[in-house]
């Protein structure tokens, strides 16, 4: 009807809470403070407790280039002190959160109260599938290190559940062993670094009980799962695999947060998806193949919100990021 006329205006919901974790303090902070500020929102930022300095740092440089005193606000301190007051405040109006699936569920009935809206950005346990038909087994086994090693395996979408085809699974293993082996633990201002320590005593002791459970369960420690011998203090953990895996142990069940990869092998496709779905979180997931066709299918049929395709980790920008099931709603990244 030509008389009549519709419109949808966009506006900033208003103050925005903005809670990260430590694992990349910085990157996780401008995920969020940049969009906020650029839908027009103000924000109050709560830095997790263990990495709040960077954070501060980029308070800093946006009172230096201007920014209106009032517009980003950073509150460092406790989760009980400082980030459950901003969950439950009547006056902000959404929250941002990255973390722990147990603090998010938190957040989220908290925010309940007030029918407060929330995005969660929370634990992941995802699988990387590995097909028989790979021609390249040592890219197959990098990606598979950068994976679940990289940045000491502290990343919410670390594919930390690594599933191999019954006919590769023993030539992959000895690879993979191998070029763990080589991977240069060390204070990581020193050069050529590739592992650092995990990020305190506290994670340090939560990631050895993880693999003390995981031996007691009845699993082998193939590689790793302790201090490295050159390595008198510091929370250093060896990148560890552990294979003979059952589905029920908690290694397969839980988020470690650390350098640490658990291992199946499967038969057939259909096997190699009921395992990859296998678990309470949806952050990603990957498959490595030949076959971009088989590629594409797995990718669709894998219940998480990423899926990387012959490959392991690469964010992009453009697109969004978020995951389902426990690990959250809602997307950051791109338009989103």
């Amino acid at each position: 009807m030509e008389e009549f006329k519709t419109y949808v205006l966009k506006e900033p919901i208003g103050v925005v809470g903005l809670i990260t974790p430590w694992n990349y303090p910085l990157l996780m902070a401008t995920w969020k403070v940049a969009p906020a500020l650029a839908a027009g929102c103000t924000a109050v930022l709560k830095p997790s407790e263990l990495a709040s300095l960077t954070c501060l740092e980029l308070g800093a440089i946006c009172e230096e280039v201007g920014l209106p005193s009032g517009v980003l606000n950073i509150i460092t301190g406790l989760g009980p002190d400082a980030g459950a007051p901003i969950a439950s405040h009547p006056h902000v109006d959404k929250i941002a959160f990255t973390g722990s699936t147990a603090t998010g569920k938190t957040i989220m009935t908290a925010a309940a109260q007030m029918v407060k809206p929330v995005s969660l950005e929370l634990g992941g346990k995802s699988p990387l599938v590995i097909f028989d038909d790979v021609a390249d087994i040592d890219k197959a086994v990098e990606w598979a290190m950068f994976g679940c090693f990289f940045n000491s395996g502290q990343v919410c979408s670390a594919t930390s559940r690594l599933l191999l085809h019954e006919k590769i699974a023993e030539r992959f293993l000895d690879r993979l062993v191998e070029w763990a082996k080589n991977i240069k633990i060390s204070d990581p201002l020193e050069e050529g670094c590739r592992l650092g320590s995990v990020i305190s005593k506290g994670q340090y002791e939560k990631i050895k009980k993880f693999i003390s459970t995981a031996r007691s369960e009845g699993a082998t420690i193939l590689h790793g799962g302790d201090r490295p011998k050159h390595l008198g203090k510091g929370f250093f953990i060896e990148p560890t695999i552990i294979t003979d895996v059952s589905t029920s142990m908690q290694i397969w069940r839980e988020e470690v947060f650390g350098p640490v990869i658990c291992v199946k092998v499967f038969k057939t496709e259909s096997e190699a998806v009921e395992l990859a779905n296998d678990t309470h979180y949806g952050l990603a997931g990957g498959v490595i193949s030949d076959d971009l066709e088989r590629c594409e299918r797995i990718a669709k049929v894998i219940h998480s919100g990423i899926v990387w395709i012959n490959c392991s980790q690469p964010t992009l920008v453009q697109a969004p990021w978020g995951g389902n099931k426990r690990s959250g709603f809602g997307r950051e990244l791109g338009e989103w």
